[in-house]
């Protein structure tokens, strides 16, 4: 899966976003509107992580994202 994807479907695809880090409020989520450097910031400051550690996150959930995570 591209992020262009993730980023354009980004409301359809919140509630996985909250799976997968539930310590993000849906103000964070709103902020971050589907944009990868934003999430990272958020998951850096509501988990303490360090910037490599977010970026490894991110891509591990990009990478499970598949069809099904979208509406038809």
């Amino acid at each position: 899966m591209n992020w262009e994807r993730i980023e354009g479907n980004w409301k359809q695809i919140r509630g996985r976003v909250r799976e997968q880090w539930g310590k993000l409020t849906d103000d964070d989520i709103d902020v971050v509107n589907g944009r990868r450097e934003q999430l990272a910031g958020k998951l850096q400051e509501r988990y303490g992580l360090a910037k490599d550690e977010a970026e490894t996150q991110i891509a591990s959930w990009e990478k499970r994202a598949d069809d099904r995570w979208f509406e038809k």
